[in-house]
């Protein structure tokens, strides 16, 4: 799973948009994935989960849920920072430690 979401979290701290960032990998993942053989549909859920929660890592001011937040919270920018950008990253982390753990389990 670290292989998917690797580069989503890569791509989103880079140009700074989640949803650029999940495009990007999904178009780069999917030809490996469509190879790869004896993939499950579970295995599917855990890849894009993965994805999703790179993606979601360090939100910051090019990522437009980073406004979107800012001015229906009415925070100011370090606020946000300190608030919305932290929980995305937990959020991620604890996204990709779960999909780790299931997907050995499972």
């Amino acid at each position: 799973m670290a292989q998917t979401a690797e580069p989503t979290f890569l791509l989103s701290v880079a140009q700074g948009s989640a949803t650029v960032a999940l495009t990007t990998t999904a178009a780069l993942i999917a030809p490996v994935v469509a190879a790869t053989l004896g993939l499950s549909e579970l295995d599917l859920c855990f890849i894009v989960i993965a994805i999703a929660g790179g993606a979601t890592v360090l939100s910051h001011f090019n990522d437009s849920g980073f406004w979107l937040v800012l001015r229906l919270l009415e925070m100011d920018e370090k606020t946000t920072l300190k608030t919305w950008t932290v929980m995305e990253t937990f959020l991620g982390t604890i996204t990709f430690i779960i999909v780790t753990v299931l997907s050995m389990i499972i």
